[in-house]
Order: structure tokens, then C-alpha cells, then sequence
């Protein structure tokens, strides 16, 4: 099961500030990362599963709004 970079940051108890300063990038960056993950840069990506204690292959990386597309759609079916 996958989950955004959102939920997995709400999961881990992190506000967006607090995630933010882990990562070492500006809150409005992963705001925006968050939004649509498809471009993270390597960096970021490394340390995910190191910030929020998720294995990078739970994560789903695209836009967010195609996250729920895609699973309203599943459940519908």
C-alpha cells in the first residue's frame, strides 16, 4: 500500500515546519513537494525514509490529486 509524502509526514507527527527543517529545504519546497513528488531531487529522496520512517517504496511519487484520482476510481470499481 502506498501513501503521499503528506500522509506519510502526518503519520510521522511532523508539522510542515518541523518536516521542513529535518529535510533541510524551505517549508513552501516541500509544500510544493508534496503537491506533486514526481521531480524530488535525490537528496530529498534519500532521507524520507529516514525523516518519516517509511520505506520509499510505500511512497506514492506524483501529483497528489492523481493519488486520489486513483484510488476513488479503485474504490468505485
Amino acid at each position: 500500500m502506498q501513501i503521499t509524502l503528506r500522509a506519510a509526514r502526518v503519520n510521522a507527527g511532523l508539522t510542515l515546519v518541523e518536516a521542513s527543517k529535518l529535510f533541510g529545504i524551505n517549508k513552501d519546497t516541500l509544500a510544493k513537494y508534496e503537491r506533486d513528488s514526481s521531480n524530488v531531487p535525490r537528496k530529498f529522496f534519500i532521507k524520507i525514509e529516514e525523516v518519516y520512517g517509511v520505506p520509499v517504496d510505500n511512497i506514492f511519487f506524483g501529483k497528489e490529486s492523481e493519488f486520489f484520482r486513483k484510488n476513488n476510481r479503485a474504490r468505485t470499481a
